[in-house]
This record gives structure tokens, sequence and C-alpha cells, in this order.
């Protein structure tokens, strides 16, 4: 019942989000090509919460249309993440298909303590040396840029690997993201972001659950018989 009402809850936002964005691209408010872009946003992350590997291609599309879209609002680290983000998504789609055991299909896991410490230290990095960029070029609000670049970044790799904690990252970036474009006056993709931000906590919560019931799915090990005195 649970798992029937979230799907309906993912399909209602994708769908309104849809109108919303038909709705102000044809008032003027916004471009055919951000429209695209939220409408193809909006369809990937709910294929991503249901664990559908249709997600990769459609996010092909959708980061392909952003990268014009962030390059023209001179949001140059969003632009360029795009390419990153181009990339990771064809290794996604090809580790989430034959990365398992066996080159099977990979399952939700946790990233180990390594893992985790690795991202943060590389986000850390990429932070820094994107706002020193971004403040050369004079890229616009270049700290909270540079941030959710690092943030986003590290959240589609661990996406790419089907780590759970990849939500807790998208959470965090789109709860910087949707202040972030109201100022630049991306009206349109601010909103889609506040459905994001929806989404992801949804993701997190649904990947938890899935990612318990295969922990218990698992067969215990079977015990050494005693040898008998």
């Amino acid at each position: 019942m649970k798992g029937h009402r979230d799907t309906v809850i993912l399909l209602a936002l994708t769908l309104v989000t849809t109108a919303l964005a038909a709705i102000i691209a044809w008032q003027g408010y916004s471009t055919p090509l951000e429209a695209v872009s939220v409408v193809t946003g909006a369809i990937c992350v709910w294929l991503t919460v249901k664990e559908s590997v249709w997600n990769f291609p459609i996010s092909l599309l959708n980061v392909t249309t952003f990268c014009i879209v962030y390059f023209q609002a001179r949001l140059f680290a969003d632009a360029s993440l795009q390419i990153i983000y181009f990339v990771l998504t064809l290794a996604g789609w090809y580790f989430w298909l034959f990365g398992g055991k066996q080159r099977t299909a990979l399952r939700i896991q946790r990233a180990s303590m390594l893992e985790w410490l690795g991202t943060c230290a590389a986000m850390a990095i990429i932070t820094a040396a994107y706002w020193r960029i971004l403040r050369d070029v004079q890229g616009t609000a270049p700290v909270w840029d540079a941030l959710t670049t690092a943030l986003s970044l590290g959240a589609q790799w661990l996406l790419t690997r089907k780590r759970l904690e990849n939500w807790m990252l998208w959470i965090a970036a789109d709860v910087i993201y949707v202040p972030l474009y109201l100022y630049k006056g991306l009206y349109l993709t601010s909103i889609l972001y506040g459905v994001f931000l929806v989404m992801a906590t949804m993701g997190l919560f649904q990947w938890l659950a899935t990612y318990r019931r295969q922990r218990a799915q698992v067969p215990a090990a079977p015990q050494t018989a005693e040898v008998a005195a």
C-alpha cells in the first residue's frame, strides 16, 4: 500500500511539474529549453527513485539541455557540471546493469567509511577550486555555485555506484539550489529543485526500505557443526 501511495505521489509531482513548465514557458517567463530541462529532470528523478535504469537515457538529454540553460545564465560551474554529469551518467548506466557480482545488476549498498570520507574530501577540494575559478571569471554567487557543484558531483558519483548516501547529498544540494535559482531569476528551475527536494527525500526512504529488505533476504552463513566430544 505504501509503495503504491509513493508511486502515485511521484507521478503527481512529475505531472504537476510538467504542467507548470508548459504554462510558465507559454506565458513567456521561461524559455522552451528550460521547460524541456525541467520536465526531463523531473522524469529522471522519478525513475531514479524507482530504481529504473531508464533514468540514464533521460538524464543524458536533461544534462545536455541544462548545460545550455546554465551557460546562458552565467552559472558557469553548473554548466560545466553537466558535462561531467554526462560522463558519470554513461558510467552509471553501465554499473547499474553490470556492476554487481559476476556482472549482474547492481544492488543498493551503503557507502563504506573510506568511500564516504573520500567523497567528502573530494567535495571540499572541488568547492575550494571552483570558488577561486568562479571568483576570477566573475561568476554569479561563486561560493554557493561552487558548493552546490561539489555536492552534486559527490551525489552523482554515489548514485553511479548505487550508494544509499547519494540522496543525502542531493537533499543538501537542493536546499541551496532553490533560493539560488530564485536569486538568478530562474523561477521555473527553482520550482523544479523544490520538487527534487521532495523526491530526493522520498528516494532516501524508499531506497533505505529496499536496502533493509535486501539485507533481510540474505541467507545466514551456515554454522559449523560441533565436533562430538
